[in-house]
C-alpha cells in the first residue's frame, strides 16, 4: 500500500492511499461505508498490520463508484510529508556506502577506514518538510548546502534488543529522505548543526508499507541538481544493511512505532566534487528512490523579517 498525508484547498490534515493518479481519501471512504479510519500515517502505523487489513478488505468491498466518489486527483491536493511531525528526532546513519566513506575521507576529514559499527546521528522532528516545498538556505550559518539522497526505514513496532534475524519483522515501510547537511558546520566532530537546520530532512513524497517492497537492499537511488544527475547508485551497497542497522540501534536505545532510520547515502554528494560543489537559492533538487517516488524541492536563500 502507498499512503500520503496532504491537505485540500487549505483543509486539516488528511491520510489517503494512492492509487494510479489518484489519492482514495480514507475520511471519505470511512464516511460513507460507516467504518472509522486512522486520521495519520501514525495512527496507521500504531495500529500495525490489522488497521492495514481494515483499510484494505474496505477498499476491495467498495464499489468502483464508492472509490471514484472518494478519490481526489493529485493535482487536486497538496502532499505533506508522510510523517509531516515525527514524535522523535529522525535517526541518521552516517558513511553507509564505501564509495562515500572514500569521498568523505578525501574532502571531510573523516576517516577513511570502513566503520565497523553504524555511525549514528540524529535530526529533530524540525528539519522535515515535503516535497515541492522550499529547503531554506541561512548564509549566516553556512556556504555550503550540500544533498544526500537516502531511502528511510519506518519501524512499525516497539523494538528493544532485536536479532538480526529478526529485525525485518519491525520494518512498517519506506520512504525517501534527503539528508541536507551543511558541510561548514561541524562542530568539534559533532554533526547537529550541520544535519539539523529547519528544513534539512525533505521527506516523502509517499510511505511504501513493506510488503510493496520485495527487496529494499536492491532499490535503485539517484539525486538530480537543476537536471543533472548528481548520485546514481543502488541500496545493495550498503555496508550496514537495513537488519544490521536495527539490530545495533535496538540495542543501543528503544525503537518505537513511526520512528525514522535514514540509511545513509551514496557517493556523489557535493562534498566529493572536484571542484566541490554547492545548492544555492532557485536550486531544485530532486532525489528518487525506486518503488517509492521523487522528492522535488527548491533552495531559497532565508529572508529576515
Amino acid at each position: 500500500m502507498k499512503l500520503a498525508t496532504y491537505t485540500t484547498n487549505g483543509s486539516g490534515q488528511k491520510v489517503g492511499v494512492v492509487q494510479g493518479d489518484v489519492i482514495l481519501d480514507l475520511e471519505t471512504l470511512g464516511f460513507k461505508l460507516n467504518i472509522t479510519f486512522p486520521k495519520s500515517i501514525l495512527d496507521i502505523i500504531d495500529g500495525g498490520s490489522a488497521e492495514l487489513k481494515k483499510i484494505e478488505d474496505a477498499i476491495k468491498q467498495s464499489s468502483e463508484n464508492t472509490i471514484a466518489s472518494s478519490s481526489l486527483p493529485k493535482d487536486e491536493i497538496t502532499l505533506l510529508a508522510p510523517i509531516p511531525r515525527p514524535r522523535k528526532n529522525i535517526i541518521g546513519i552516517g558513511l553507509n556506502y564505501t564509495e562515500h566513506v572514500a569521498e568523505s575521507a578525501r574532502t571531510l576529514d573523516t576517516d577513511n577506514a570502513l566503520p565497523q559499527k553504524p555511525v549514528i546521528f540524529s535530526k529533530p522532528p524540525t528539519t522535515v518538510t515535503a516535497t515541492n516545498t522550499d529547503i531554506i538556505h541561512n548564509e549566516n550559518l553556512t556556504k555550503q548546502l550540500d544533498w544526500e539522497v537516502e531511502l528511510a526505514v519506518i519501524i512499525g513496532k516497539k523494538a528493544k534488543y532485536i536479532s538480526r534475524e529478526n529485525a525485518m519483522d519491525y520494518v512498517f515501510g519506506y520512504t525517501v529522505i534527503n539528508d541536507i547537511s551543511a558541510r561548514d558546520c561541524r562542530r568539534a566532530g559533532q554533526w547537529i548543526v550541520s544535519k539539523g537546520q529547519d528544513t534539512f530532512a525533505p521527506m516523502g513524497p509517499f510511505l511504501v508499507t513493506k510488503d510493496e517492497i520485495d527487496n529494499p537492499h536492491d532499490l535503485q537511488l539517484s539525486l538530480q541538481v537543476n537536471g543533472v544527475e548528481k548520485q546514481n547508485s543502488n541500496t545493495k551497497f550498503m555496508l550496514f544493511d537495513i537488519p544490521a542497522l536495527i539490530a545495533d540501534l535496538s540495542e543501543v536505545f528503544t525503537l518505537e512505532p513511526g520512528d525514522i532510520i535514514a540509511t545513509g547515502t551514496p557517493a556523489g554528494v557535493g562534498a566529493g566534487r572536484d571542484p566541490q560543489e554547492w545548492m544555492w537559492d532557485g536550486d531544485v533538487v530532486e532525489a528518487t528512490v525506486e518503488k517509492i517516488g521523487t522528492l522535488v524541492n527548491t533552495v531559497r536563500k532565508l529572508v529576515r523579517d
